[in-house]
């Protein structure tokens, strides 16, 4: 494939089959701190797609690395290693493309190493099980990779999200491709140089690409070639890929939207609530899969956390990453703001009581970026959109309750079941909650908690499946029994 260099030269490439790939389309990095033009980056689309399943294809068959157990344990090491030298150079990229806060970046980046450790564990320890199903009959149970596996990664956080999907992935005996969004394109690039930073992988067992329009995503998701997709993205989109993967009866993981409630009763503790409910707000400017985007206050402290709630959001600081005081990052793009601009205004429109009225940047030096300063609205309806609909930025709503009953009731009131949170000094209580939350994580006194060894993922029009721990090898195996009968042993 040629490349077009009419825009600028050197653009980022695709890697393919342990290759360099170019494209006939050519597209513009931005920051969205500032806008500059960062670099560009070749689009790749069906042909690379195409060539990314023919490589995928031919390591699993032509390469030990489905039969060799040592060998992925030990590339899974070499991964983490490459990613320990290239560290402070992919936070840079991060928070430069990304408009993540150094913090945020960083702690992004330092997800990963812990995640490809934990899963070169779970390989060198995967023995499978053998029973005596009758006299004379021994069964045994072996793990086998799915095949080919495809990670569809999303922007917002593109480099732990990737890797989480990843690491699993290589356990099990899969070969990856991995399309990647336009919009973290020079993120992509520094990722790929991490992986070809590792000569004991064997070619075309890892392919990365980049694929803005989706064209060459849907035609991998289509393919019967690709048995496993793990995507992690917006319902609307989990949605395509499954009627999309059903005709091939694809095995699929989808972590999807949410739209996280945290229950605050009378006797939290607010000086602990408010600030990581805060964070919970802002963390990459509320463009999180859990972002705290509700609040559920009991009726008795619910005039006191709107005040102090209200002071700390008044007081976030938003600016680019390259100021260390900023406390919140821009959204990703201008659209965005004005997408979630809108949905504040409509709010406002149907009733929501503005408390907090932050919104878009116009004036000033952070004008040209796309800057959307947090905003808290308390409403009354449960069914209005922004109570309903993830807003995917730093928008969060307040209703209030009097019985517990009641404040689950409107926590559960959602199609998304994701994330969600309880504050309360009584653990007897909490623990008595949080069975009843429909959500696939819930946390008790705290926010966003996640490790490599604990089980993450969604219910409802969250997801399917579950990554990180132990059981994220599941969505990229099958279990072979093999049923053999050496006989009784005679006298």
């Amino acid at each position: 494939m040629n490349i077009d260099t009419s825009h600028k030269s050197n653009p980022a490439l695709n890697w393919v089959g342990g290759e360099w790939l170019g494209s006939d389309t050519v597209r513009e990095s931005i920051n969205p701190a500032t806008y500059e033009v960062i670099g560009t980056y070749a689009e790749g689309g069906v042909e690379t797609a195409k060539a990314a399943i023919i490589a995928a294809k031919r390591a699993m068959r032509e390469s030990e690395w489905v039969h060799d157990r040592k060998l992925r344990a030990r590339v899974l090491d070499k991964l983490a290693d490459a990613f320990e030298r290239h560290r402070d150079e992919l936070i840079q990229i991060l928070y430069t493309e990304n408009g993540k806060i150094q913090g945020d970046a960083t702690f992004e980046v330092d997800l990963c190493v812990p995640s490809l450790r934990y899963f070169a564990g779970i390989v060198r320890t995967e023995a499978g099980r053998v029973v005596d199903s009758k006299p004379g009959r021994i069964a045994m149970m072996v793990r086998q990779p799915m095949g080919v596996a495809c990670i569809i990664a999303p922007w917002n956080s593109p480099v732990i999200l990737m890797v989480r999907s990843l690491s699993p992935a290589l356990a099990a005996g899969c070969a990856v491709i991995i399309k990647m969004p336009g919009k973290s394109a020079q993120i992509t690039a520094t990722i790929s140089k991490i992986f070809a930073d590792v000569p004991e992988l064997p070619r075309g067992v890892i392919n990365v690409f980049t694929d803005e329009a989706g064209d060459g995503a849907k035609h991998i998701v289509a393919s019967p070639d690709v048995p496993v997709i793990s995507f992690t993205g917006s319902t609307g989109t989990g949605k395509a890929i499954a009627l999309s993967a059903a005709p091939h009866f694809k095995r699929i993981g989808l972590e999807l939207g949410g739209k996280t409630p945290a229950i605050v009763f009378d006797d939290a503790d607010l000086d602990l609530a408010l600030p990581m409910l805060e964070t919970a707000l802002t963390k990459f400017a509320g463009q999180f899969c859990v972002t705290g985007q509700r609040v559920i206050v009991h009726e008795a402290i619910a005039e006191e956390f709107k005040k102090r709630f209200a002071e700390r959001l008044r007081a976030v600081k938003v600016g680019p990453a390259a100021d260390l005081s900023s406390d919140m990052g821009p959204m990703i793009d201008r659209e965005n703001v004005e997408r979630v601009n809108n949905v504040v205004e409509r709010a406002i429109a149907e009733g929501a009581e503005v408390v907090v009225r932050g919104g878009p940047l116009t004036e000033g030096p952070l004008s040209t970026g796309a800057f959307f300063r947090p905003t808290f609205l308390e409403v009354t309806d449960p069914k209005m959109q922004v109570v309903q609909e993830e807003t995917f930025g730093p928008v969060v709503t307040m209703q209030r309750f009097t019985t517990a009953q009641e404040a689950v009731a409107l926590a559960n009131d959602s199609i998304y079941g994701l994330g969600a949170s309880i504050w309360t000094r009584d653990v007897s209580k909490a623990l008595r909650i949080a069975p009843r939350i429909e959500a696939g994580l819930v946390w008790i006194n705290e926010w966003g908690a996640v490790s490599e060894d604990t089980e993450e993922g969604g219910s409802k029009h969250s997801g399917l499946g579950r990554l990180n721990g132990a059981t994220a090898i599941d969505d990229f195996t099958e279990i072979k029994t093999i049923t053999f009968n050496p006989g009784l042993m005679q006298a």
